[in-house]
């Protein structure tokens, strides 16, 4: 799989760094969760133009873009903290952790494995 280029993966990782401070929301307690997300993320960001949820599968990623439904952070996400990528995490979810930060090395070194 071709990694999302340094630009992209830097913006991803500090909009959900921020965006899980705001909310209050944490990321998953396997850092390869979190890593694999924000890699899908930032391609998409690249690829798209926009971070669409890497989590779902889509018959036409263009036209889901711009319907914005699934942009991140999607609706459900923005609307009822529900994360289906389990990247922004409510503290009483079983898979949160206690982290609001990863750094660029460890989502490269975690979604190099593979």
């Amino acid at each position: 799989m071709n990694q999302a280029s340094e630009k992209n993966l830097d913006l991803m990782k500090s909009f959900a760094e921020s965006y899980a401070k705001r909310t209050g929301t944490y990321f998953c307690v396997d850092p390869g969760v979190t890593a694999v997300v924000l890699e899908g993320l930032a391609k998409h960001k690249e690829d798209l133009g926009a971070a669409l949820c890497p989590c779902r599968h889509y018959e036409d990623k263009e036209a889901e873009v711009k319907a914005t439904y699934w942009n991140c952070p999607c609706v459900p996400m923005r609307e009822r903290k529900e994360c289906h990528c389990m990247l922004f995490l409510t503290p009483d979810n079983d898979f949160a952790g206690d982290m609001q930060s990863i750094t660029t090395e460890e989502i490269r070194t975690l979604t190099a494995q593979g």
